[in-house]
């Protein structure tokens, strides 16, 4: 991946369950009130930096079930010169304190560039998580532009509260949490670069963005979706607009410029350059980048049976399906994309720099509440401006470009193997009634799932919340840990007793929560040795032999890397996997069934997601037996 570790930033981060996040609700009033927000951040700590002695030792525990001995007596050896008194480790360990005393997050921007903006593989399945909503009620034409207008209606009432800064706070454990990521998800986009990519947002500009991106047979259009006096258009107002932009690009032909963002990013950095040297196409970009959000409405797929709809409707989410379909019906680089299918296909896709999946979900399980509440009435009087359509002057480089674009994201499209299953037999209400974390409980599960599939256990990424400091992104919860390992290695030994086998199974849960405590608490190892890392490189000093060594590359190749994602919306989010021969698992749980999307590559002959989602749910249905056939001694 990115030089410095492993792709780990498919999975997004989840709230802890210590205690789950209030949902938002819109206030009564949404008056402004002039800098709550900066003083609620200014309230919040900065991320401490661990003790260098702590991380060590915590590092070469998260070594024990995934590494060989020898390698592991190695890295022992590697850690003992590191940590010499004097030495390399205290030298950067006191740099990074330095930076954490000055900085507002002594990792966010380095998180940012790192695991993101020079990140150089494609943003679409590789990085971009895409969300499936439930399907909706329509399948035609009307339908769709109907929930449209409701959708765009119910997203400006969303930004009004971020405007206003009416969002209530959310809590965890009764702590306060960074609101940073709200305010970063509107009004931005992602900049292709040659080297590296940027992020800019318009929502802090002098003059804000009142328009919306609209893209419909691959052709853009700007939606001006608030009237001249500040106020946003009803959903009325906006249909009749949706209309007009449907009529206006249905039967006619465009080259899917949109495609062009799925490119590898320094192929489409150095396209990009050469696009928009034209100063029709320079215009046609920047509105699409300073637009709110985009809208795609896609046309009609080819109907699927019930059983593999859901894993249909994912992989529009996650990359269009291809050139023959919506792929080029996108921009990815957008933070935010809102896809609507004209057969009742709905979810987002969201470029992951600006922020993770919870300030995501909480806007669409606002936006989805809103569309349910909200009843489109008779079409209303007086005329509105027409949407303008964005023009783009297609030269011989930038065809070329585009086809150059369409054939690798076929092949990208045909390498995923995307499975959505929804685990009917029980929810979070069979962990809780054995006072287990339901998250804890679903992560042994998967630790025991993988065991069966390969008789090992490997480097496992949870994405963990840093919000409760400031500018807070995530770090890594290691699933894999000593006590899964004995866990899964037990369960299907015969020879042992199933008290035994319980007894295992709750030290493997218990040790998840302790993971999960620490890393939420900013005491876990992975933001730690990434930021040692880092300040290694900051000072121009050679890189630590301990970031050379085969055991910490072993530990970062992340063969699974998961998420859980509740929501209120009964819905999953889905990413691809973050190594070619891993898998990317993303959950919500719902109170009486849990919903999965597990995806692999078809060209790695060692995986199968279709396999995976099995031996999950075979999994999840055997430690039930386990529990509801074993007495307990009480915990």
């Amino acid at each position: 991946m990115w030089g410095i570790c492993s792709r780990t930033v498919a999975g997004m981060v989840k709230p802890c369950r210590l205690m789950r996040p209030r949902h938002l609700v819109k206030p009564v009033s949404a008056t402004r009130v002039a800098g709550r927000y900066l003083s609620h951040q200014k309230g919040l700590p900065g991320l401490p930096v661990p003790p260098l002695q702590q991380t060590c030792e915590r590092y070469i525990t998260a070594l024990e079930p995934i590494v060989e001995a020898e390698e592991l007596q190695r890295t022992r050896r590697l850690l003992e010169d590191f940590q010499k008194a004097g030495g390399l480790g205290e030298k950067l360990q006191r740099g990074l304190e330095r930076r954490a005393g000055r900085a507002e997050n002594w990792l966010s921007d380095w998180w940012v560039q790192v695991a993101y903006l020079d990140y150089r593989l494609p943003v679409v399945v590789h990085s971009s998580p895409g969300l499936v909503l439930p399907r909706m009620s329509f399948s035609d034409k009307r339908g769709q532009i109907r929930f449209a207008a409701k959708l765009i209606a119910g997203v400006l009432d969303f930004k009004t509260m971020i405007d206003n800064e009416a969002l209530p706070v959310e809590y965890l454990g009764g702590k306060p949490l960074c609101m940073n990521q709200y305010y970063e998800v509107l009004s931005s986009c992602r900049i292709p670069g040659l080297k590296r990519d940027s992020v800019v947002n318009h929502a802090k500009s002098s003059r804000p963005p009142k328009h919306i991106t609209v893209v419909h047979n691959h052709q853009f259009f700007v939606l001006d979706v608030y009237n001249d006096d500040g106020s946003p258009l009803t959903a009325d107002q906006l249909s009749v607009q949706l209309e007009k932009i449907c009529s206006a690009s249905s039967g006619t032909s465009s080259e899917p410029v949109g495609i062009l963002t799925t490119q590898h990013r320094d192929t489409w950095g150095k396209a990009y350059a050469g696009l928009v040297k034209d100063k029709t196409n320079r215009e046609s970009v920047s509105a699409i980048q300073r637009s709110i959000f985009t809208l795609c409405l896609d046309g009609a797929t080819p109907p699927v049976s019930d059983d593999s709809y859901r894993s249909c409707a994912a992989v529009q989410m996650l990359h269009g399906g291809g050139s023959r379909w919506n792929s080029g019906n996108r921009w990815f680089d957008k933070t935010l994309q809102f896809i609507i299918g004209e057969d009742g296909t709905c979810g987002a896709n969201y470029e992951h720099a600006p922020a993770e999946g919870p300030p995501i979900v909480a806007l669409i399980d606002h936006v989805v509440e809103f569309t349910r509440k909200l009843e489109l009435g008779q079409p209303p009087t007086g005329s509105l401006p027409t949407p303008r359509k964005l023009h783009f002057n297609i030269t011989a480089d930038i065809k070329k470009d585009i086809e150059e674009a369409k054939n690798s994201m076929n092949t990208l499209a045909d390498d995923l193997d995307m499975r959505v299953i929804v685990f009917g037999h029980f929810g979070k209400n069979v962990p809780k009634a054995h006072k287990m974390s339901p998250d804890a409980f679903i992560q042994v599960a998967l630790q025991l799932a993988y065991y069966r599939t390969y008789q090992r256990c490997c480097a496992t990424y949870e994405s963990a919340s840093l919000r409760m400091f400031r500018l807070g992104r995530t770090d890594t919860i290691r699933s894999a840990s000593s006590a899964s390992a004995s866990f899964v290695r037990a369960f299907d030994d015969s020879s042992k007793q199933n008290t035994e086998k319980v007894d295992l199974m709750d030290k493997a849960v218990k040790a998840h929560r302790a993971y999960t405590n620490m890393a939420i608490s900013g005491q876990a190892i992975d933001r730690h040795l990434l930021g040692l890392k880092m300040q290694a490189m900051e000072e121009k000093l050679s890189v630590p032999d301990l970031f050379k060594d085969a055991a910490y590359a072993k530990a970062l190749h992340y063969k699974l890397s998961t998420s859980q994602v509740p929501s209120k919306t009964d819905c999953v989010m889905c990413f691809g996997p973050v190594v070619p021969n891993g898998y990317g698992v993303c959950y919500n749980p719902m109170e009486d069934h849990i919903n999965f999307a597990v995806s692999a590559f078809n060209t790695c002959k060692e995986t199968n997601a279709a396999h995976m989602a099995e031996a999950v749910e075979k999994a999840l249905l055997d430690i039930r037996t386990l529990l509801e056939q074993t007495p307990r001694a009480k915990l």
